[in-house]
């Protein structure tokens, strides 16, 4: 059985400023991780049942999950900094353990 790519989502709108920003910061992520990460994209507004889903109640967020668990999060504008240390904190074995239905 293969292991799938852990999932960043990105919880963002089209009126979000900050969300418009992490934008170009989150495809070139994509494009440097693509073998290890997939990157997505949720429009809150789009798609309110995933924002419910995931608690989202600040955008931007990024949920990152793993094995169908979420593993970490950021709420607000991130640095790539502050995102690539909860891609290397997921890596660790006492990870966040929230269930992903």
């Amino acid at each position: 059985m293969t292991e799938q790519r852990p999932i960043l989502a990105f919880f963002t709108s089209r009126r979000s400023g900050p969300g418009r920003r992490m934008e170009s910061l989150l495809a070139q992520l994509a494009h440097g991780e693509r073998e290890r990460l997939r990157v997505m994209r949720v429009d809150v507004e789009d798609r309110p049942e995933l924002a419910e889903r995931f608690d989202i109640s600040v955008v931007p967020s990024l949920v990152l999950a793993s094995n169908r668990r979420v593993v970490g999060r950021i709420e607000g504008r991130a640095s790539a900094t502050k995102i690539r240390r909860l891609l290397a904190e997921s890596q660790q074995p006492d990870a966040a353990d929230c269930a992903v239905a």
